[in-house]
């Protein structure tokens, strides 16, 4: 083994934590707030994510959550800035990314859809968010 190997492996298994963090896969810290939101409990779902958006400002995961249930309470402009930290956070965050660009149809901006479809492509083809992404724009007639 050489002897930059063993610092590869040390650098790698300390970044692991790291690089989950910018992930698509919410923390279980975030799983009381994902189970308000499955409930459809947005208002629940706010007051869960709040304290962890404060805490940790730059969690891409639940910035996106807390623009998900801003945007279905009908709080679109809040909903607006949380998408674009979480965006700001981690600019190919695929949810972010389907569900700002659901939030641009909301708001009649198809353009904006449009652009974060072809970011979505970009970031990962066909995968599950660029198909819903765009069967919204799709179902709105754009």
């Amino acid at each position: 083994m050489t002897p930059l190997r063993p610092l590869a492996l040390l650098l790698l298994a300390l970044a692991g934590p790291a690089l989950a963090v910018g992930s698509d896969a919410p923390s279980a810290s975030l799983a009381p707030a994902q189970a308000a939101l499955d409930g459809g409990d947005w208002n629940g779902a706010i007051a869960l994510l709040n304290p962890v958006v404060q805490a940790e400002p730059r969690n891409a995961d639940a910035l996106n959550l807390m623009g998900y249930a801003l945007r279905n309470a009908g709080r679109l402009d809040q909903a607006a800035s949380f998408y674009a930290a979480a965006l700001a956070a981690n600019p190919r965050h695929r949810g972010a990314l389907e569900y700002q660009g659901e939030l641009f149809l909301r708001q009649g901006n198809v353009a904006g859809a449009r652009a974060n479809l072809a970011k979505l492509q970009q970031a990962c083809g066909s995968c599950g968010e660029e198909r819903d992404l765009a069967a919204a724009i799709a179902s709105a007639g754009s």
